[in-house]
């Protein structure tokens, strides 16, 4: 297949698409501004120390699976997968609870802790197993025309989605205490949305992880990026590190290849962007090309919240799980503060990750990384974060000693590396700051959604959190499943076409 593409960002939604590509053939070029694989899913590396710059574990390992036998190889080969049957602990103002798989470990805390809530467990279990049963062949496939919504698949699935609810108010259905809702809802956040306006559909996201573990590659998430690349190079693609990509190169409403930041025109019979996507649209393409996604219709969208990142090279180990969230005391106030009234909050919820309980290969001997993510407003808030962000540090820092015990950890920092929704705007190119894309709310979904055979450009395709079915890496490396099936249809059809 002589059929030359151009993937724009090497994130997982570009090395998925170019693993895909490069196996059926096609000849594959993945351009990437940054120094390093992976995007999002990159690895930051601080001395001896290592951290996942975006996601920290892999759910549905059935998905990374089928994408590699898809490229003709095993995961098992490049990936060593470590599943956390003790999944986070979850700390609340008046007590601690750890999430198992273990169906029946879970039932038991849940009885102990919230007597009469085991059998909502088991409903919310078997109902939402039907639920993402129905939903899959809508995430596995394109939903690019209006009539989609009259496929079979579709309006078999219409009863199950839970549309005219929110993601909490489902919750209510199978749990009476509000902590035991919240331990089943903020996987919200995933989307980087409000569990009080996130589609109640999204209820398979807490489901996915009970029923099919989270995972820890070691080395790091960012390990399946590299896995990734390194499937692309096997199968003859080529990866171009610092090498960024300026503007499509257009004929009208046709792409023709692309201009490189230092000066190259690279030609193409196919382009897919997984840079994000309203940074590629108004950075990518001249002004007045662009009518559905011009960057003032753009700028009308709904976009997720961003975070602050914390990246701590400690000298000491903590007795932590790998994964802990810790909750604000008025959760919902915390919440819109951060989508509503765009405040920062006074009491934040934090994310930590102490993977070097799992994977000791991240830190030199004896000592340990930490991740802290606090979800903040996105850059719409106005927030100064030159001025916010060493005493939002100190409030991130301050809240982790009260409430997760962490009293000494200013004694032990070693390396420390920050991000704010600053910077995810302008050194990681993130539309916004909004690290989980554009929203998931019912008028962003599905075919509403930008599409993966991009709508307003011919061979011009999309992969990532900004295309169909949405953002998190299970979804996201669908798209790429998507969209190279598109593109492989495409060439067969007009291979037929040609005389």
């Amino acid at each position: 297949m002589s059929k030359k593409v151009v993937v724009i960002g090497a994130g997982p939604g570009g090395l998925a698409a170019s693993m895909l590509l490069a196996a059926k053939g096609y000849e594959v070029d993945v351009y990437e501004k940054q120094p390093y694989i992976g995007g999002r899913n990159g690895a930051l590396r601080l001395g001896g120390y290592t951290f996942d710059i975006g996601p920290t574990f892999l759910s549905m390992p059935q998905l990374v699976s089928e994408l590699f036998e898809m490229a003709g190889r095993r995961t098992e080969d490049y990936l060593d997968m470590r599943e956390l049957t003790e999944m986070y602990e979850l700390i609340f103002d008046d007590m601690r609870l750890r999430m198992t798989r273990d169906e029946e470990a879970m039932e038991q805390r849940i009885a102990e802790h919230f007597p009469g809530n085991e059998t909502g467990y088991r409903k919310f279990m078997a109902e939402n197993e039907k639920k993402l049963a129905m939903m899959t062949p809508i995430l596995q496939n394109p939903m690019d025309k209006w009539s989609d919504y009259l496929s079979r698949r579709v309006l078999k699935a219409l009863p199950h989605l839970s549309l005219s609810k929110s993601l909490y108010d489902v919750l209510s259905d199978y749990f009476t205490d509000e902590r035991l809702k919240l331990a089943f809802t903020f996987q919200a956040k995933y989307l980087g949305m409000s569990p009080w306006e996130c589609p109640g559909a999204f209820s398979i996201l807490s489901y996915m992880e009970h029923a099919y573990g989270i995972f820890h590659p070691i080395g790091g998430v960012n390990q399946l990026s590299h896995a990734m690349a390194r499937v692309t190079e096997e199968h003859g693609g080529r990866i171009h590190l610092g090498t960024g990509v300026k503007q499509l190169l257009l004929d009208g409403s046709e792409v023709k290849g692309v201009l490189l930041e230092n000066g190259g025109r690279v030609l193409a019979d196919e382009v897919v962007i997984n840079a994000d996507f309203a940074h590629a649209m108004t950075k990518l393409v001249e002004p007045g090309v662009l009518k559905k996604h011009s960057p003032e219709k753009l700028k009308r969208k709904k976009y997720s919240c961003s975070t602050f990142m914390l990246y701590l090279g400690l000298n000491k180990q903590y007795d932590l799980p790998h994964h802990t969230i810790v909750f604000a005391k008025d959760y919902k106030k915390n919440v819109e503060d951060i989508t509503k009234t765009m405040l920062l909050s006074d009491d934040p919820s934090i994310y930590v990750q102490n993977a070097c309980v799992t994977d000791p290969t991240l830190a030199p001997e004896g000592k340990s990384t930490l991740y802290i993510l606090a979800p903040v407003p996105n850059n719409r808030s106005g927030i100064d974060w030159e001025v916010q962000k060493r005493e939002f540090r100190s409030l991130v820092l301050r809240t982790l000693a009260e409430k997760a015990g962490l009293t000494d950890l200013e004694e032990h920092i070693e390396v420390e590396h920050i991000i704010t929704p600053k910077t995810w705007e302008e050194d990681l190119y993130v539309y916004e700051g909004a690290t989980f894309n554009l929203g998931h709310q019912l008028t962003q979904m599905m075919h509403l959604r930008p599409h993966n055979r991009f709508e307003e450009l011919e061979n011009c395709w999309l992969v990532g959190g900004g295309t169909h079915p949405g953002s998190g890496l299970p979804t996201i490396l669908e798209s790429a499943k998507i969209t190279t099936r598109l593109i492989a249809e495409e060439t067969v059809k007009q291979a037929v076409m040609q005389p």
